[in-house]
Parts: C-alpha cells; structure tokens; sequence
C-alpha cells in the first residue's frame, strides 16, 4: 500500500550538489541595460520541497521584487524608446547582427546551468532528469530558431519581378512585445515565445511565471551583456499591479502569453486599441486520447501514463480524460491500475523518481475536492494508493465511470488525476471532443486503417494534432503547435514563431530605368538594412 508519511527529506538528506547555498535573495531587475536594486516590497518564495525538520512549514528558498506601476511603467518606456518605431538600434540592425547577439547570450547562458536546473527542482519540483532536459532543450530551441531565421533571411535576400514592378519582400517586426510564459515550463515555454520576438527585432518587456521565478535571475547579466539596453526589461510583481499599466497604455503591440484564457482575456480587454494588439496565446486543453478496442493495451497503457502523468500531468499537452472502449476496458484498467501502482514518489533530484511536489499552493486539496466530487456521481478510485497526499505530494488516482455530471469531466485538472470513460459507440468521444471548449490536441489507439482513417478526417477539424498510438505532446519543435477554440491563439514551432512575431514587408517599385539604378546603387553600397540581397552562411 502507498504511503506517503515519510516521503520529505531531511536537510542532512539531501545531496551536497542539489542543496542551495542559501535563500535566493533577489532585488535585482534589468530595465534600459541596467540592472537596478529594488528597495520596495518582497514576495517570499517557498519550495514545494517540505524539510522534515521544518514541517509542516514549507520550506523558504528566497524572494523577488514587488515592483510597482512607475517601475513597471520604466520598463515600458526603455522599450518603446529601443525600438523607437523601428528606428531604434535593435530592429534596424541586420539579421546577422541580431544572430551573433543571439549566440553571445546563449554563451552567457549555459555558463548558468546548473544554477538554473537546482532552481528548478527546488521552485517547482521538476525531477532532475525533466529540468536538464528543459535547460537543453531551450538551447538547442535557440540554436534551431537562428537555423530557421537564417532560412528565412536566405530565401527573402531575392527580388521579385511581376507586372513590371520590383519587389522585395522581408519580415519586418512589430514593436514592444509583453511576453509572460507558464509556470510548468518557466524557462522553455516563455524562450519560445521571447527568443523568436527578440530576433525578429521586437524589444520585450519580460515578466516571469509566478511559479518559477528565481531560476530567471540568474540569466538577467546574459541578458544585459548580450544585448542593447533597453532591448529586454524585467518586471516583477503582481499583475494588476505591473502588467495592466502596461496594456492599458496601449503601447504593448504583442501580447505573448501562456496561461489561462481567463487571464489572457481580461488582458486583452485591457488594451485600448484592440486591432493594434496581437496576441500570441497558449491557452487550457483537455486532450483526450481514445483506445479503440482493437488496441494494443500494453502500449496504450504505457503511452497513456506517460502522456497523463509526466511532470505529475502538469502540462498543456497532458492526456487529461481518457476513453476506452467496452470490450477491452476491463483489461485495460486492470494494467493501467498495476503501473501507476509502481509509480515511485520523492523528490525531484532521487533516482528514477516519478511524481514530485506539486508547486501550486493547495492544489492536492483542489485535486481532493475533485474526486470527491467524481465519487459523490458514482465514479471509483480504482488504483490501491489513488489520491493519497501528504502537503504537496500528491499519488495518482485513476477515477472510473466518470460521466458528464462530474467537474472532473470537463474541468482541466493540471495534476495527476486520471478520469477513464467506458464508451460502446464511438460517437460518444466524438461527441465529447467537439462540444468541448478546447481543441489542442487528441490521441488514437488503435489497427483499423479503415476506423482510424474516418478518425482523422474527423479530429482534424476539432484539434489541432492527432497522435496515432503515442501520447499528445509539442515536439519535434519543427511541428506547429497551436489549438483550436479556448486552447491557442497564434502558431508556434521553430519556423511559425518568427512568423507569428513580424510581419510582411514589401519594397515595391515600378521597373524603369531611375528606380533600377537607385536600387543597383542602394544594394551596390550597402545602404539599407532591409534593402540587400546579403546572403547569410
């Protein structure tokens, strides 16, 4: 039986090389190439990591900022003027030159590494392995995003003739971006959004996810050294504080933001010019994954518990209900039930651990309500040690014959909580899923050509991917990811995003002899930035 008494360490516990040297005391904050102290008020920092000897207190691991409206205003400004409608240093720089910044700061960035991956494991309670490879993985996103910028460059360094008129058409950038990223991948879901913004020559204003603060602090001098001032800016601190100044000034052209779409529209209305405003969103999802009955169990199980609870199923991309079909069910249920069992629980830097604190403040006791909730319109907790919790540490429960007058059923749960619904007529996932409010993503299992092809032309039209026999996820970072209905506004993948922040731009000029010499003579001597047919190795 799972137990869940003695699952904190005690301080002596813990490995020399994942321990903090001591509370990450942060008043520091970047705004116009400056990094400035803070002398207002702190918000503290607790881990989701309990010491033995300091429970049932959570255990303090440092602060940041609470910056206010003139500070958050300051930060708006440096932005504005480095981008000085496009005249300023950054957008009017050529893309070469925005690159090697780029690469100056991925240098200064991978010095922090390991500083970065401690952090977190300690403010979020990703396992060691998930927070290297988040670190990696946001390089190697940098690297693949000057790859395709370069691509991009090449292919837009032609002119084009037509009708008698010379064109040339470029990407051109759209001013001050707002980027806010999520707390469940504070470093690589906010670098998606904020490097492909940065290099197409955007300037940003940057505020960190509420969780997952700390571990920017240690990128804020890569920041300043990489860049001109006032290029990227910092901002901490309450939202209705230090971010809705921001949108009511009207002066925010991009809102990339990663969260709730209740968030994301109270900012948006926020906005006084509403068609000036482009958003850029990753919103909820409720991705469902359908085992037909001719599946393959063990490697539906295996994908499905993979896809539902890895980082504890606190992802956008997480399986969150799962359908199964009535001949199988049973079976299914029975190896389904047997693996979670084996799950094993600690602490994010213990070998081959699996499920890890859970970072949001009561969110066992929200997962609670909600299968009580399930129970209370006949659902089962089928697994031995399903629902069990102590503090932040939360097992896996797997709530069978959920139906839709449960919260459960349509709510995103964002934990590990597993609602199964045994279905006979294969209308009634396909109804589910195009009566939900979201549409990211979905997962088949299944053989049937034949039924997986109708599938398909179905789902393609309600989501915005469709796994065959794996579990919904974003990679490879090459595949646009994006959603329908409440789950995304905007695409993003490697390629998408440097379109999504710029725009079009069209040199034209009709074909006779004084505009070709001045444009033989612009391109001959280098006198524009844009104007050029520089080919980038």
């Amino acid at each position: 039986m799972i137990t869940l008494t003695s699952v904190f360490p005690d301080q002596n516990n813990i490995p020399e090389k994942f321990r903090l040297s001591g509370p990450v005391e942060q008043s520091e904050y970047l705004i116009n190439g400056e990094i400035r102290e803070w002398k207002g008020d702190f918000q503290d920092v607790y881990s989701p990591v309990y010491l033995e000897n300091e429970y049932p207190k959570p255990h303090y691991i440092g602060r940041y900022p609470l910056m206010d409206k003139d500070e958050s205003l300051k930060a708006l400004d440096a932005a504005v003027k480095a981008y000085d409608y496009g005249r300023g240093e950054w957008p009017s720089m050529t893309v070469e030159q925005r690159i090697g910044c780029i690469k100056d700061f991925i240098l200064l960035m991978e010095e922090q590494r390991n500083e970065i991956v401690k952090l977190l494991m300690w403010e979020i309670g990703k396992n060691l392995k998930d927070s290297e490879k988040e670190f990696d993985r946001t390089v190697d996103y940098i690297l693949d995003t000057i790859e395709s910028l370069k691509n991009l460059d090449r292919d837009s360094s032609r002119f084009k003739i037509d009708q008698n008129i010379i064109g040339q058409i470029r990407r051109a950038p759209f001013g001050v971006v707002l980027c806010m990223g999520p707390f469940n991948y504070p470093l690589n879901e906010t670098f998606t959004t904020l490097i492909p913004a940065l290099i197409m020559g955007n300037t940003i204003i940057f505020k960190p996810p509420k969780l997952g603060v700390l571990l920017h602090k240690p990128l804020l001098r890569a920041f300043k050294e990489a860049f001109p001032k006032g290029v990227v800016n910092t901002v901490y601190g309450e939202g209705q504080t230090v971010i809705a100044p921001l949108m009511e000034s009207g002066k925010i052209d991009v809102l990339a933001f990663i969260g709730s779409s209740k968030v994301a529209d109270i900012l948006k209305k926020q906005h006084p010019k509403p068609h000036r405003l482009k958003c850029v969103l990753g919103l909820e999802a409720k991705n469902p994954a359908i085992i037909l009955h001719d599946a393959d169990i063990d490697a539906a199980v295996s994908e499905c518990i993979t896809g539902a609870l890895s980082f504890n199923g606190q992802r956008c991309t997480a399986l969150k209900i799962i359908f199964v079909h009535e001949e199988i069910i049973g079976p299914f249920l029975e190896k389904f039930s047997a693996e979670v069992e084996k799950l094993k629980v600690g602490m994010p830097w213990e070998e081959g651990v699996n499920i890890t604190p859970l970072p949001e403040p009561n969110k066992s006791e929200y997962l609670a309500d909600l299968i009580k909730d399930a129970v209370s319109h006949g659902a089962k907790v089928i697994n031995p040690g399903g629902g069990i919790f102590n503090k932040s540490c939360f097992f896996p429960a797997i709530l069978f014959q959920v139906n839709d007058k449960m919260r459960i059923y349509r709510e995103e749960q964002f934990g590990p909580v597993i609602p199964v619904v045994c279905y006979k007529d294969i209308k009634e996932p396909l109804d589910y899923i195009i009566n939900s409010n979201y549409g990211q993503q979905a997962s088949i299992f299944g053989n049937d050509a034949d039924q997986i092809a109708e599938l398909i032309d179905t789902l393609v039209n309600q989501v915005s991917r469709i796994n065959l026999n794996s579990q919904c996820q974003r990679g490879p970072d090459s595949f646009p990811f994006t959603g329908r209905k409440d789950s995304a506004e905007g695409t993003l993948s490697v390629s998408d995003a440097l379109r999504v922040f710029s725009i079009r731009a069209l040199f034209a000029a009709k074909e006779n002899e004084v505009n070709k010499r001045i444009v033989r003579e612009i391109i001959k001597d280098d006198k524009s930035n844009f104007l050029t047919t520089d080919f980038i190795l």
